[in-house]
């Protein structure tokens, strides 16, 4: 049973760091696709940031060269390293994976939520000014 729970949300100020991390059980790295989306309140979920079996990664634009994805394999968890934060980085942020996007060779955060088959329950980040 595929399994991510999320940690490491908070509030903090603009300008700060927050590290968030998704611990994962029931699968193996090489067979899934992982990725990081948010929803802010009254917006729809968008994926983020994605990491394939190679580590190969995406990022939205609205996060590039402030946010990096990562995975340790052997501790079974992903990570979000977000830098320079923002207000507009206000949001509910979740981790998810696929099976099918790692096979058909297609992970990406371009990827919309119907495609992604497990999630976590979320974890809350607020950026104050």
């Amino acid at each position: 049973q595929v399994q991510l729970l999320e940690s490491g949300g908070g509030s903090v100020q603009a300008g700060g760091s927050l590290r968030l991390s998704c611990t994962v059980s029931g699968f193996t790295w090489d067979n899934y696709c992982t990725g990081w989306f948010r929803q802010a309140p009254g917006k729809e979920r968008e994926g983020i940031a994605a990491i394939d079996s190679r580590s190969s990664t995406t990022y939205a634009d609205t996060v590039k060269g402030r946010f990096t994805i990562a995975k340790d394999n052997d501790k079974n968890t992903l990570y979000l390293q977000m830098n320079s934060l923002k207000r507009d980085d206000t949001a509910m942020y979740y981790c998810a994976a696929d099976p099918s996007l790692a096979e058909l060779g297609i992970c990406s955060v371009k990827i919309g939520t119907a495609g992604w088959d497990y999630w976590g329950q979320g974890t809350q980040v607020t950026v104050s000014s």
